[in-house]
């Protein structure tokens, strides 16, 4: 095994994988120094800031297997004990002028095409959620209206400029161009539209100049930071931690990028009950309930096969299969949330040999036909109760599966038995808590287990009906 190393190796990093996607998977245990993304070998290297930041996130993800937009990926100690100049080679190259550029706490934005009045205020919304702006210069120069941004520290500048380069503060214009500065402070004499110093709230405005003038853009920008606010689009929760951030829903010309979106009732009560946190890429804010499923096997998978899978994330109200598109299904989720840790959890899961492809819907619900499966009222519902317990129990397919249910006098062989037709099964583990049996079964891989799960969920052992579900542990 390879010894520890502050460098992680990630493998099966799809074209999908962004590099803030790979950043929410390490930073809570630290922060990351470097990062080189080998697209043609679908691998990334990390560096973390120390061993022990590595060490850490190593020993978390033993035990949890980590996924990526519904992707699991695979980390390991790098063989490299530092990434160097040459190891970074491999990376695109950047465009001219971003070159060379030395990691700073103070970044130099652009922003380019602004229809819409930019202030010191827009600008703190934007930036101040991914760490603590201390000061905001604004000015206009030949390439356009210009900031400088200062955070009270490198991390959060770096962590800023990989999340918001490129972004559009509203739909479709006040697009972002980010760089580091090279200035070691920035000197602000005055708070007023153009300048504003975070950490001195007694410096006077410009004279001659009030804080907020009558009319003009200032005026503009306060009508419309004040619709977000009476819409409900000031994120209220708890911070989510590094590494997440929303896909904003920008309407045209009204939604600034740092506005966030607030979360539906079952997201914001998961985070509540996760220290309020949500799985990294989940932003929680979705509403769409219905989800296209396609690439399936036809001649294997019918609504109730679907049913066990999908209800592992959420309640599910109708199924439908498309007969003019045998591959294609229908699922209308409980909600959106639901519908949303489907997506992440399930793109590009293996079924049947088949690689499933999971997608929102452009239909809002499934209309009750003859060809329409009504799971509504089902007891197999996994979140009629205990919602956010089973909420905390989410995860993409893995080899283990739990088995619940389960009838007093079963033994190893009859579970051996009952799932062993659907793949190769390396352990089984028979255990009492609560007073009920239950088991974990070890499957060779991914695949095998998904198939056992969707073709006997809930069916018969010995007169009980049995309850399988994708568990987090690795090994038993």
């Amino acid at each position: 095994m390879t010894e520890p190393s502050k460098v992680l190796h990630v493998r099966n990093v799809g074209q999908e994988i962004t590099e803030s996607d790979l950043l929410g998977l390490v930073q809570p245990f630290g922060s990351v120094s470097k990062m080189v993304l080998l697209r043609t070998k679908n691998q990334a290297l990390l560096q973390m800031q120390d061993v022990n930041a590595a060490i850490s996130a190593m020993q978390y993800y033993t035990s949890v297997q980590p996924s990526v937009r519904g992707r699991n990926v695979y980390i390991q100690f790098s063989s490299h004990q530092e990434l160097t100049t040459s190891d970074q080679a491999t990376q695109p190259r950047r465009p001219a002028g971003d070159q060379d550029q030395q990691p700073n706490r103070i970044l130099l934005v652009t922003i380019h095409h602004p229809l819409y009045p930019i202030t010191v205020d827009v600008l703190h919304q934007v930036f101040n959620p991914h760490g603590h702006v201390e000061k905001i210069v604004t000015f206009q120069k030949s390439a356009g209206l210009q900031a400088l941004i200062q955070y009270n520290n490198q991390q959060s500048a770096v962590y800023a400029k990989s999340l918001l380069q490129g972004r559009n503060i509203y739909d479709g214009c006040c697009t972002l161009d980010i760089q580091f500065s090279n200035l070691q402070e920035l000197q602000v004499n005055f708070n007023n539209e153009r300048t504003r110093d975070y950490t001195n709230s007694s410096l006077p405005n410009e004279p001659g100049r009030s804080q907020n003038p009558p009319g003009g853009n200032n005026m503009m920008a306060n009508v419309l930071l004040q619709q977000s606010l009476l819409d409900g689009n000031i994120y209220a929760m708890p911070p989510r931690p590094a590494g997440q951030i929303v896909n904003f829903q920008q309407a045209p010309g009204a939604q600034p990028l740092g506005y966030q979106v607030p979360m539906t009732p079952s997201a914001a009560a998961a985070a509540a009950a996760s220290g309020g946190t949500l799985p990294p890429g989940v932003t929680g804010t979705n509403e769409r309930c219905t989800l296209l499923v396609s690439n399936l096997a036809p001649e294997k998978v019918d609504a109730d096969k679907l049913f066990n899978l999908f209800s592992n994330y959420g309640n599910i109200i109708r199924i439908k299969m498309l007969h003019n598109k045998p591959d294609h299904a229908l699922i209308q989720m409980g909600d959106g949330y639901q519908a949303e840790l489907a997506v992440y959890y399930l793109r590009g899961t293996m079924l049947f040999e088949k690689r499933m492809e999971v997608n929102f819907s452009k239909h809002s619900q499934i209309n009750p036909s003859q060809d329409t499966h009504d799971y509504s009222s089902s007891n197999l519902n996994r979140f009629n109760r205990n919602a956010l317990k089973n909420y905390k129990y989410c995860c993409s397919p893995t080899k283990m599966i739990h088995v619940s249910s389960l009838p007093t006098d079963i033994t190893e062989v009859d579970l051996m038995n009952h799932l062993s037709p659907h793949g190769n099964i390396l352990n089984v583990k028979i255990f009492e808590a609560n007073g009920k049996k239950q088991a974990l079964v070890h499957f060779d891989n991914e695949e095998q287990a998904t198939e056992a799960l969707v073709c006997k969920h809930a069916t018969v052992v010995k007169k009980s009906t049995v309850r399988l579900a994708f568990s987090k542990l690795s090994n038993i």
